[in-house]
């Protein structure tokens, strides 16, 4: 059995799936919030005997949790949070959590993130302030303040992506496994009048892609020499008597 054939088409399998994510962490570098995309591989072995055969894993996704930059805005309703938390929205895919903090407000007075999706409190549900009662200040807690009155508080959530994630709009993710409330912790705060940027590299991104582009090639070619060199076989040994 022809076993680096098969071997080469798992690495050709793996290091598409790398591409994908580099090039769409490199298509989010500017992205407000956006957390890169890591690829975790295996080996895999094989029961191909008398001997055993290393394949590669398809590759396990995970979150790059590295903080990106930190700009200013001057806007009362931009936050950037500082530490490994999340902001809590609410979705048509249903509630997800994002590091993108620019808010605005409706005529009614709901929080909403720019592509109008609600922000949620602690408790999970839709902050609502008024419109017409002043500047709103936020404080490095999450609560938020009118006229000198706490009237919400951001909520604050810290996740497990271990188990997987999806990614949805507003450069939020939703994870397999459900968030949790962030409770006394002193690491973790939020910053008015800032945002974060992507922690996406794009410099160290593109070079990776070069780099896997590059030996996707040299696999591919690889495997074209050997069923060349399989078919030549077959021929000469076929013709044989």
């Amino acid at each position: 059995m022809q076993t680096g054939l098969y071997v080469g088409v798992s690495s050709q399998i793996a290091l598409e799936k790398r591409m994908n994510t580099l090039a769409d962490n490199v298509a989010n570098s500017t992205t407000v919030g956006f957390r890169a995309t890591e690829v975790k591989f295996n080996t895999v072995l094989g029961d191909t005997r008398p001997t055993k055969v290393a394949f590669v894993g398809e590759g396990a996704e995970f979150l790059n949790t590295s903080s990106g930059g930190l700009s200013h805005t001057g806007n009362t309703l931009d936050v950037a949070i500082k530490g490994d938390a999340w902001l809590s929205i609410e979705t048509p895919a249903g509630p997800a959590l994002t590091r993108d903090g620019r808010f605005s407000l409706t005529e009614t007075g709901d929080l909403v993130t720019l592509r109008g999706y609600p922000v949620l409190d602690a408790g999970g549900a839709p902050i609502q302030l008024n419109a017409n009662a002043g500047e709103v200040v936020i404080g490095n807690d999450g609560s938020i303040r009118q006229n000198g009155n706490q009237v919400a508080a951001l909520g604050l959530s810290e996740a497990n992506f271990a188990n997987g994630f999806r990614r949805y709009d507003n450069s939020s993710v939703i994870p397999t496994t459900a968030p949790e409330p962030v409770v006394d912790r002193m690491d973790v705060g939020v910053m008015q009048g800032y945002v974060e940027e992507s922690n996406v590299n794009p410099v160290q991104e593109m070079s990776q892609l070069i780099t896997v582009s590059r030996a996707f090639e040299s696999i591919a070619s690889l495997l074209r020499d050997s069923e060349t060199s399989l078919d030549e076989a077959i021929k000469t040994l076929g013709g044989s008597k």
